[in-house]
């Protein structure tokens, strides 16, 4: 049905992989656009794009179901498998009545966290049996390939049964101690929060949540965290304090006291990540990292999460970092360039201070 289509979308999809980009955005009445180390690059060379050309090659990715969730809904998050096993996480919407289409590669290979360029300390949140782990950042700064990277780590050392929820599937888990359960979301389950629901019934010990994006899907994770499982989650914030405000902004004022109490004695670390260019090519990560202890957990107890980076600076021999440092850290090294770091930084004096 839509042959030629097809031979389209393969020929764009050979061009992200050949040139190793993050993403391809498909807009109406423009060339084709991909994303290499963090910059934007239009294929001049190739056609511009008409309504009809994307709307066959959305149609190519989808299935039927799928189509019909598109129509109603006006945007969707599917998967799509391109040859040998190169997949992408793609979006489906609608802007100004036209159809547009954005993807991401998912990397093959599930890395370890030296390959990802993170610290072997983040390796401890594997060795607990329950609680909550939270990644933090924008989108496509790291942080379901950090994930990915840690629940690999159980499922290799651990006789487990792994759970992940997500829009969509990413990383493809290949069971090797463990036994894995993937489903995706609007394909084998309706939502998160469903899913979540029933995740108590399917005697699982690791749960990878794709995001944490409602009242009820936090507070489903909260309770399986509190139940006996591991779990791993992700929030669009900036930082941990701001993740602890959200994750409590999120329920009415009167039950507010009640989840201070529920994520300060379930919450083991917040890892904020961020993905920034890297001189010669490729993408370095920086990283604020809080290990919730003694103190953190009674900030956030008190309702005083504010005191949160304080307690970063102050606890650096606990495995502790602040985002700053790192930052600083990657510019002596030679890795970025100063202004693209200072862009990241959170106290811009504190920063420069590092440098010097």
């Amino acid at each position: 049905m839509y042959k030629s289509s097809e031979l389209e979308l393969d020929k764009l999809l050979s061009v992200v992989v050949e040139r190793n980009a993050s993403d391809l955005h498909l807009k109406v009445g423009e060339p084709p656009v991909i994303r290499v180390d963090s910059k934007l690059i239009r294929l001049d060379n190739y056609q511009v794009l008409s309504e009809e050309s994307i709307t066959d090659m959305a149609n190519v990715m989808m299935n039927e179901r799928q189509r019909e969730l598109f129509k109603s809904q006006q945007d969707l998050d599917l998967s799509y498998s391109f040859k040998d096993n190169v997949r992408f996480r793609v979006n489906v919407y609608v802007e100004q009545s036209k159809i547009g289409v954005a993807l991401r590669t998912i990397p093959n290979k599930i890395r370890s966290l030296e390959e990802l360029g993170l610290p072997p300390v983040l390796r401890t949140f594997t060795e607990h049996k329950q609680g909550l782990v939270l990644f933090t950042g924008p989108v496509g700064h790291g942080k379901s390939t950090a994930m990915a990277s840690l629940v690999n780590e159980i499922n290799e050392k651990r006789s487990e049964h792994i759970l992940t929820i997500e829009d969509p599937v990413e990383f493809i888990l290949r069971p090797s101690s463990s036994i894995i359960t993937q489903r995706e979301v609007s394909v084998d389950t309706p939502n998160f929060a469903q899913s979540l629901k029933a995740a108590l019934r399917e005697d699982i010990n690791v749960l990878l949540v794709g995001e944490m994006r409602d009242l009820e899907s936090i507070s489903a994770a909260l309770t399986l965290a509190e139940t006996g499982h591991l779990i791993f989650g992700t929030l669009h914030t900036n930082d941990a304090s701001q993740t602890v405000d959200r994750i409590i902004d999120v329920f009415p004022a009167l039950q507010q006291g009640q989840i201070r109490g529920q994520l300060a004695s379930v919450l083991l670390g917040i890892v904020s990540l961020r993905l920034l260019p890297k001189i010669g090519g490729g993408r370095v990560p920086a990283y604020e990292i809080l290990m919730a202890n003694h103190a953190v957990r009674n900030v956030i107890r008190d309702n005083k999460s504010f005191e949160i980076n304080n307690i970063i600076h102050t606890n650096l021999e606990s495995g502790m970092v602040p985002m700053d440092k790192v930052l600083a850290l990657l510019v002596k090294q030679g890795l970025v360039e100063l202004d693209v770091a200072q862009g990241y930084a959170r106290d811009n004096d504190y920063f420069l201070s590092l440098i010097r």
